[in-house]
């Protein structure tokens, strides 16, 4: 435990939430910090209840902080209020467990969840004293890596970093550290090591590579400048889910966090092969964890957080083959202790509105459905695998069952999508509206039910069937939420239904982000240093700033969101290897063209190539 604080008394009264910068929370780790060789700190870059949510920093923290050389603190995105107060008072940005600098660590560490924090990566390097720039740093200068679903197309931030790591972070990690330490003993060379660290499984170091453009500004080679470079970077896949190292002894925040509950994680990957997701394609094969494993975790979580809530963590939680006798546990045992049980990411069947019922109080809850189309033929070119006949029957079982409540989850601006299919969404609303008046007799109603439709804008992602799709302008993606919400107000159930939709400036730039390559870094530093950051945050997202930065460094928006591009096309992630073929992302897109639904991976398999893993559901077949 630390007493001395970096921020005086005077100081953290200033701020909205000081509890953000103290540390001290329970189950943080400490260590002599002249005992260790390796200090690292795990940054996020966003705001600190966020932060504290994030299952991967917890599970990186305990397993590096298992190591008895290595003591990995962790740091958050300063708040608006004391980003203004760190550099009106030059305090430099420190870990909350030691309270030291990190400019003096090791590594620093960051997990990218969301395109929208990438200028925040340059507010935590600016704030602890680093030079912005991977080429301006020196031998004693920390080793900037990155890792988290953007690292699969770390391209737009490649100057910012020194390392990308590409993959679930169990894997290659003790290598990486072993390595670093090697080199710090012989007298650290930053080159050196970044040279060797390229060796390594799953290690990607932007420095090390060029790329060459062809006249219309498409990439023409991506190449390493070195013959001993590899050309390809291969994805780290954790094998087996139960021999991993998994957190007994989670992070408690003092502030309210987003997620402020026990997080169970009973399998990664996804066997549905949706075509917009792209965790579903970066994280196949579909990996579960016994159902003992998961026995013993959640005990030893509870016990050691005092959480009285559990939620299970998955992209599709219904798919675990044990999904019964786990819940069968947890009723039996963690209900009975005052323990509620929380369930994302559930289909909407028989089975899983029978476990909800034992779980949920119906009379305060709303349930879930994620359609993301509203008419059939969009759900075949997404490959959703919903019918209308599987939402209603979802929602009259739900409705049955005590609900009266329902949230309903859609994309607008999908590869193919009409003025039909957007239409179709209110109409699904009110039809599953009318099922609720069918099913539940006028005098057993709690007054209306409830439909609430909520639609955000899709976005192409790197490593899915979705990769060459065109984005639209801001203001069609709001003529299509007004095709929508027009729509709405011509339906019987009106009164019953509510439209939410999201902001299209942001969904624009997001997907300039997403498809990106290393030419937008100049606009990223230019718009940072105008004041950008937080821009995933609605009051502090400034999208003049951002057109000024891109016109500055001659940066078409209509080349990174709104052209089509080929399937024959280099793109700039085409280096990484995540097992997912490329050939195969091809096969979808037609498929989507044509709107022909894929099985999934349990009913058959479709040849993605993560088979070669061989592990999860594709060991199994």
């Amino acid at each position: 435990m630390n007493e001395n604080l970096a921020l005086s008394d005077e100081t953290l009264l200033e701020l909205e939430k000081p509890e953000r910068y103290i540390g001290n929370e329970v189950n943080s780790v400490y260590k002599d910090k002249d005992k260790v060789d390796i200090r690292f700190a795990m940054c996020f870059p966003d705001v600190y209840e966020i932060g504290m949510s994030h299952l991967g920093i917890q599970i990186l923290y305990g397993m590096f902080n298992s190591y008895d050389d290595v003591w990995c603190e962790r740091v958050y995105s300063p708040w608006v209020d004391a980003d203004k107060v760190f550099r009106e008072k030059n305090i430099p940005l420190f870990a909350l467990e030691s309270q030291d600098s990190i400019k003096d660590f090791d590594f620093i560490g960051m997990t990218l969840q969301y395109e929208m924090c990438y200028t925040n990566i340059l507010q935590i390097l600016d704030l602890a004293g680093v030079p912005l720039e991977s080429k301006d740093r020196a031998n004693n200068d920390p080793i900037v890596i990155v890792g988290g679903p953007c690292a699969t197309n770390p391209e737009p931030i490649a100057d910012f970093i020194d390392i990308a790591y590409i993959g679930e972070g169990e894997t290659s990690y003790p290598l990486l550290l072993d390595l670093y330490k090697e080199c710090k003993s012989a007298g650290f060379d930053r080159a050196e090591f970044l040279r060797r660290a390229c060796k390594i499984p799953g290690i990607y170091v932007p420095s090390l590579y060029e790329v060459e453009y062809n006249s219309d500004g498409t990439i023409e080679n991506f190449h390493p400048i070195y013959d001993d470079v590899p050309a390809r970077v291969e994805r780290q896949v954790v094998k087996d889910m139960d021999t991993t190292p998994y957190p007994t002894r989670m992070l408690i925040p003092f502030v309210r966090a987003i997620q402020d509950r026990v997080v169970l994680e009973i399998q990664r990957g996804c066997i549905r092969g949706c075509r917009f997701c792209q965790a579903g394609m970066i994280y196949r094969p579909n990996r579960e964890k016994s159902v003992d494993v998961l026995k013993e975790q959640a005990r030893a979580l509870l016990a050691s957080t005092g959480h009285e809530e559990i939620s299970l963590s998955s992209l599709s939680s219904s798919d675990y083959h044990a999904l019964g006798e786990l819940m069968d546990f947890l009723i039996d045992d963690c209900l009975s202790e005052g323990v509620n049980v929380s369930l994302p990411s559930l289909r909407i069947d028989a089975f899983s509105l029978d476990v909800m019922s034992k779980v949920q109080d119906v009379r305060k809850s709303s349930i879930t459905f994620a359609p993301e189309a509203g008419s059939q033929r969009m759900r075949n070119v997404i490959n959703k695998g919903l019918t209308v006949d599987d939402i209603l029957g979802g929602a009259k079982l739900a409705f049955q069952g005590g609900w009266n409540k329902v949230k309903l989850y859609f994309m607008l601006g999908l590869p193919t999508e009409t003025d039909e299919d957007m239409r179709a969404i209110p109409q699904l609303a009110n039809d599953i509206a009318a099922e609720y008046y069918d099913t539940v007799p006028k005098e057993q109603r709690q007054g209306r039910c409830q439909i609430t439709i909520s639609t955000s804008f899709f976005v192409p992602k790197p490593f899915t069937p979705f990769q060459w799709a065109p984005m639209y302008e801001a203001g069609e993606y709001l003529r299509r939420a007004k095709v929508v919400n027009d729509e709405m107000k011509q339906q019987l159930n009106q009164k019953s239904l509510k439209y939410n939709w999201h902001h299209s400036d942001v969904t624009v730039l997001e997907g300039v982000f997403a498809r990106g390559d290393r030419k937008l870094c100049p606009a990223i530093l230019d718009a940072y240093k105008s004041g950008c950051f937080f821009d995933a945050w609605g009051e502090y997202f400034d999208f003049d700033k951002w057109l000024t930065a891109f016109e500055k460094n001659n940066i078409s928006i209509d080349f990174y969101a709104y052209r089509k591009r080929s399937l024959d096309e280099i793109l700039p992630w085409d280096f990484i290897d995540c097992h997912v073929s490329k050939d195969f992302l091809k096969k979808e897109w037609n498929n989507a063209m044509e709107g022909n639904v894929t099985p999934n991976c349990k009913m058959a398999c479709s040849g993605c190539g993560s088979a070669k893993i061989g592990s999860g559901v594709c060991h199994a077949r």
